[in-house]
């Protein structure tokens, strides 16, 4: 089985048709039709992924990601009529890890699906474990990140940017590089993306976020992260 795909539209058709097309690709399927339900089905089906509309009865999709995103960090493509920028980054802000506006092509979704949870999977499959710093520890099996001595929660997109950063001490990433990357070259939102995520990594991880210690903005063109690894005994 391809992994387990929780989707959550009000529109019948949308969700007969990409259940049709995820199905024949190996994936195991579940259905909402509101926000109530979501949260529902997704404590009982205990997805891999979650297609989640925004426009729905009951609760809408932003709250539905708030509540999964208070102890989940399962990944979420985000699904909705809304194309403004405002909205897109707005689900971003939520911990969305994709976002598509309709109408769309199920061909394209079902990639969407595919190469999230491919990005979502790969960290686990590296060869280092933890890498520690002089008050930052990262766990890269169990997803984790501890600041000073506290952990940090974070979402799947906010963690894969830490760790991308991390891996590469000193080594200056480009918005449009670190997009493709962690979104891939099929993604059409905004570059904006990358400084609102940047923006809620110093806040979780950072002493002060204004005068960051880990993670540096190079001036006209993009991010770096500093600080010397420890090894981990």
């Amino acid at each position: 089985m391809a992994g387990k795909v929780l989707i959550v539209d009000d529109e019948e058709n949308i969700v007969d048709v990409c259940s049709r097309y995820l199905v024949r690709e190996g994936y195991e399927v579940s259905a909402a039709i509101n926000g109530k339900e979501a949260l529902q089905q997704y404590d009982a089906f205990h997805p891999d992924i979650v297609i989640l509309d925004i426009m729905m009865p009951e609760m809408d999709g932003w709250k539905v990601a708030e509540k999964i995103r208070e102890d989940h960090d399962t990944p979420i493509i985000m699904l909705t009529a809304l194309g403004q920028e405002k909205d897109r980054i707005y689900g971003l802000t939520l911990g969305a890890d994709d976002y598509i506006t309709k109408p769309f092509s199920p061909r394209e979704l079902l990639l969407r699906v595919k190469n999230v949870l491919r990005r979502t999977h790969s960290s686990s499959e590296r060869k280092e474990d933890i890498l520690t710093w002089d008050g930052l520890l990262i766990d890269r099996t169990k997803r984790k990140v501890i600041a000073g001595r506290n952990e940090v929660e974070m979402t799947v997109k906010e963690f894969e940017l830490l760790l991308l950063l991390a891996k590469h001490p000193s080594q200056v990433f480009s918005k449009s590089q670190l997009i493709e990357t962690l979104w891939g070259y099929e993604y059409l939102g905004d570059a904006n993306t990358i400084n609102v995520h940047i923006r809620r990594l110093r806040e979780k991880i950072e002493v002060d976020p204004s005068d960051p210690k880990w993670i540096k903005t190079v001036w006209g063109i993009g991010y770096k992260f500093e600080g010397e690894q420890h090894d981990e005994d």
